[in-house]
């Protein structure tokens, strides 16, 4: 069980979710940047919305936290460059308010280009009139698009033409934004580019505040290049002043763009579900700082293997290697294998980090640590149906998945080239022998006599015929003593002892 701390309302049937899942949801709303410092050690995974401010800070004081769940869309309230590199995962909920948010931009579109909030605020304070709020109609208008991420391709499928942003805002007549915060769009529509504007044009924004500059746009539109303006966001928020409030042909509303109750169900029980899969260790599919953006029914089985043959691989090393090639073969090369990469590295630099290694920060750890990696792919598998291989210049392991069904089990297939065939254990051993009699009774007696059960044992001879592998499972650690007494036996070449 985690304790899940809620700082902002999301709906009940979120909450719910979260807590049929056996963990403690903390909701605490209304916290205070110093209150939320104090609050979040403990935490396992922290949800909020737009208000709550995910500093480094914050991050700093979150000693426990896994995953920071953001119930809608926007993350510019989240520092994720400091969550990464504390291994913080960073989820949202895309999908849940698309619907919501693109009938706000209607309702705007409409209200700003028939003048509604005007000639209503009008009429009931008793005047009648209809001349002054004369509209435009939105048949034949244009409206174009400008995507600097899709390709030209895709957009031609949507039925979309695209333009540059100088191209789209010279001649459109409404110009709609749907871009998030990020540094690249942050005054976006400025002076220089509204100074450009198609005569008439009318703009509305339910994206997010600060991607228009709202002090260049009242300018425009008082000086005649922008007809008018439909905002449903604001550079600070809340806010109840902005020079555009002055202007009669603009229509503005509060961040309501989600604010409906199918998005805020969908929201909350999206994030809650990505959450609880943040907790569970498996594939996030909305985390935005993993480096993995798919998962296949085909690879999702061999996540847990991978993680495995890392922590394997590193006990070879007694750490990690300087480089590092991953080969995927059978069915997997076929499919989309970064998050067994991700799974893979994250065993490896798990036992030599000082901070967690999780799926969001292993590459960075693996960057800081200069390691090398490698990842290949063969389609065929002479011996298994699929097959993951780690490898460096001094070591080598493989393993698959065995059995069908629901006895489906993950299976140490090869060790430094040697053939053996043993399923991972939290405690295991590996011992290379030059391969001549007495050496597995040698071994054996050793482990015994310090009151270790052996649990399974695979040998592998070399190809070579002069050296063999064994691979040992214990129901406990083999004691250093054990270690130490295995050194001083004759022929024995190699020992590993491995904590999985």
């Amino acid at each position: 069980m985690a304790r899940v701390l809620v700082t902002e309302k999301i709906a009940q049937s979120g909450l719910d979710e979260l807590a049929a899942a056996g963990h403690e949801v903390d909701v605490q709303e209304g916290l205070s940047p110093e209150e939320l410092v104090a609050t979040i050690p403990g935490a396992a995974a922290l949800i909020i919305r737009s208000a709550t401010q995910v500093t480094a800070e914050v991050l700093e004081a979150a000693t426990d936290l896994i995953v920071v769940g953001r119930a809608g869309i926007g993350l510019d309230n989240v520092d994720v460059d400091a969550a990464t590199e504390r291994g913080v995962m960073v989820v949202n909920a895309p999908q849940s308010n698309i619907l919501s948010a693109a009938e706000q931009t209607m309702a705007l579109l409409l209200a700003q280009a028939r003048n509604i909030p005007q000639a209503h605020a009008a009429l009931v304070a008793g005047r009648w009139e209809r001349s002054k709020w004369e509209g435009v109609e939105l048949h034949g208008k244009t409206l174009i698009a400008f995507d600097p991420y899709i390709s030209p391709e895709r957009a031609r499928a949507m039925g979309v033409e695209l333009r540059s942003l100088d191209e789209l805002i010279a001649e459109s007549d409404f110009v709609t934004i749907h871009a998030v915060k990020t540094p690249e769009t942050i005054g976006m529509l400025g002076r220089d580019l509204l100074a450009k504007a198609k005569p008439g044009l009318r703009i509305i924004n339910v994206g997010r505040g600060g991607i228009v500059d709202e002090e260049a746009l009242a300018e425009a539109i008082r000086d005649g290049i922008v007809q008018g303006a439909g905002l449903d966001v604001f550079t600070k928020e809340p806010t109840t002043e902005s020079p555009l409030f002055e202007l009669s042909s603009v229509v503005v509303s509060p961040h309501l763009g989600a604010s409906t109750a199918e998005a805020q169900d969908k929201a909350g029980v999206t994030i809650a579900e990505q959450v609880l899969l943040a907790l569970a260790g498996d594939f996030v599919p909305y985390a935005v700082n993993v480096a993995a953006s798919d998962v296949s029914e085909t690879v999702r089985p061999y996540m847990g293997l991978a993680e495995q043959l890392g922590r394997f691989f590193s006990g070879l090393h007694d750490g990690a290697p300087d480089r590092l090639e991953i080969e995927f073969q059978g069915e997997l090369a076929s499919a989309s294998t970064g998050i067994l990469t991700l799974s893979a590295l994250k065993g490896l630099l798990a036992k030599s980090s000082e901070g967690p290694v999780s799926y969001v920060n292993a590459p960075q750890v693996a960057a800081e640590r200069g390691l090398e990696i490698r990842e290949v792919s063969t389609a065929t598998s002479h011996d298994y149906k699929n097959l993951i291989t780690l490898r460096s210049s001094d070591h080598s392991c493989a393993g698959t998945l065995a059995g069908t069904g629901v006895r489906v089990e993950p299976r140490v297939v090869m060790v430094d080239d040697h053939l053996v065939e043993v399923p991972p254990s939290p405690n295991m051993l590996v011992v290379r022998n030059n391969d001549r009699p007495g050496m597995i009774g040698a071994v054996g007696t050793a482990i015994g006599d310090a009151g270790v059960s052996i649990s399974s044992m695979a040998v592998g001879p070399s190809s070579e015929g002069d050296t063999a592998l064994m691979v040992i499972t214990t129901d406990a650690a083999a004691p250093d003593q054990v270690l130490t007494n295995l050194r001083q036996v004759d022929g024995i070449l190699d020992l590993h002892r491995i904590e999985l």
